[in-house]
């Protein structure tokens, strides 16, 4: 195994130092181990000895293995002791002052050929290494909780970094059995900066009435495949660390609006409801089990009435399979008829606007999201307008609920939430390209690995269509007159051959 730092130290040893010593002993380095606490050095080799036990208990790791690895370990009790240390990452507090009083203590026990890491997740780099008399020798390491199990680190370099340095931080993370991305050192890095889009829309949905936490966790699982909804997740990560990190990478951005948090989240971690933690958060828990009110049914509806669907409705010829498929009977004249649900498919804009310049009669107009192949999703998702009548609304709930399949509706909005969430999201990483914080190929590593993303955002784009990303992000920004929806250079250079990582740019 190409181990390229043989002796480490570890600065901080809470849940991010004691994960990095584990997977370094098991990489074969020795790992001394440091923390201002008294005592909690030997606790962190307590822990990880257990955590190595476990292992073995379960088949998973052979017991000599195990014994080996804790020989590793060895905690110490001054900064001293690491004067010999080939590479010592802090994991401490994430405060500038603080880091950067420790770094330059370090500096001046170490070797000058030694190498020092960061593992903060938003602190600058260049701001940390700025104090240092050889700032070339620093880079960040950020590893992501819990850190043997989620298999990214992030290797930034800041302005003055060596690029030598980042080469043997990456190939010791390899060894370490897990994947390095490499990042400028800009707002968030990667995976923080990338994940903005997914919670920031799903609250301004949700800010605008447009549908509860619960049914946007549903779309997004059912119609995407997210794993947790935006709502599960915050509950999950707590808001203490969602909204700060959301609100930091804003601020640091110069009020980015596409990066712009959300006055629910500060509200709701104002009034102490931040999650699974505490019991509470968009969610309430019991046992540790989201209470949430299951969906009502769909209505019964005694007869249905035709369908006629606008000729400018999204993936149109689906459409009409589908409804074929449903039973329902389509009309398929120029305009509607006096009695027929009018189904219109738009990208991005509202269903109100469209029913306007379609000269449709609103009453009767209901919208379907149609941006993912009705094949490929768990959920339909239907979109009222303030004029839409109850009757036609049950009647098309009852119709594409026929087949069994999950059905949602939303108010009227510009753009449904998935969307919304996906477009913000796709918008988001072509910044992120269009920057260079990271090559294209990394972004979709970090996102897939360090998010738990179904497709990294650039795949996302291409598989439900770069020119359809694009029609809703302009349709949006249209509705709204908000730069929040401005597309990013780079999507629009290449909304037209795909942003596919088989395409990508020198």
């Amino acid at each position: 195994m190409n181990n390229s730092f043989h002796s480490i130290g570890i600065v901080g040893t809470g849940a991010m130092g004691r994960g990095i010593a584990q997977i370094a002993a098991q990489a074969g380095s020795t790992v001394y181990l440091f923390d201002s606490k008294p005592g909690a050095a030997d606790a962190a080799k307590a822990y990880i000895q257990q955590q190595w036990q476990r292992l073995v208990d379960k088949g998973r790791v052979e017991s000599v293995h195990a014994v080996a690895w804790l020989e590793r370990l060895a905690p110490v009790a001054l900064l001293p002791e690491l004067a010999d240390c080939e590479l010592v990452v802090e994991a401490i507090v994430e405060r500038l002052d603080i880091k950067r009083e420790l770094l330059l203590e370090l500096e001046g026990i170490v070797s000058p050929q030694a190498v020092l890491a960061s593992n903060t997740s938003s602190l600058s780099i260049t701001a940390l290494a700025a104090p240092l008399r050889h700032p070339g020798r620093l880079a960040g390491f950020h590893f992501f909780n819990p850190v043997p199990l989620m298999k990214v680190v992030e290797v930034v370099a800041g302005l003055r970094t060596d690029p030598a340095v980042c080469t043997r931080l990456a190939s010791f993370a390899r060894a370490m059995g897990h994947t390095p991305v490499l990042a400028q050192d800009t707002p968030g890095f990667i995976v923080n900066h990338a994940g903005r889009g997914y919670v920031t829309e799903a609250l301004r949905i949700v800010g605008e009435g447009v549908a509860d936490f619960a049914t946007v966790d549903r779309i997004l699982r059912d119609q995407v495949g997210f794993k947790l909804g935006p709502f599960e997740l915050m509950d999950l990560t707590a808001l203490d660390v969602t909204h700060p990190a959301t609100e930091s990478i804003y601020h640091q951005y110069y009020e980015e609006p596409r990066l712009r948090p959300s006055p629910i989240a500060a509200q709701r971690l104002a009034g102490g409801l931040l999650g699974r933690k505490t019991g509470e958060g968009f969610y309430r828990y019991a046992d540790g089990v989201a209470q949430v009110a299951p969906e009502p049914p769909a209505p019964e509806v005694s007869s249905l009435p035709p369908i006629w669907v606008s000729p400018r409705a999204a993936r149109r010829a689906e459409l009409y399979q589908l409804l074929k498929n449903l039973g329902a009977s389509i009309e398929t004249a120029a305009t509607p008829s006096a009695g027929a649900l009018i189904l219109v498919a738009p990208l991005g804009f509202d269903v109100t606007t469209v029913a306007v310049v379609e000269r449709l009669d609103p009453t009767r107009t209901i919208g379907i999201d149609m941006l993912v192949d009705d094949a490929a999703t768990r959920r339909r998702v239907l979109a009222t307008n303030p004029a839409t009548r109850e009757d036609m609304a049950h009647a098309a709930h009852a119709l594409f609920a026929r087949d069994g399949k999950a059905v949602s509706v939303i108010r009227d909005s510009g753009g449904f939430v998935t969307q919304r969430v996906v477009a913000t999201i796709v918008n988001i990483a072509a910044d992120i390209c269009q920057q260079r914080i990271c090559s294209p190929a990394d972004l979709e590593t970090a996102v897939t690995l360090g998010l738990g993303y179904p497709l990294g955002p650039l795949a996302m784009g291409d598989r439900w269509g770069p020119t359809n990303i694009l029609e809703v992000l302009f349709n949006m920004q249209t509705v709204y007159g908000d730069a929040r929806y401005r597309p990013s250079p780079w999507l629009r250079r290449r909304g037209a051959i795909g942003l596919s990582l088989t395409h990508q740019e020198p």
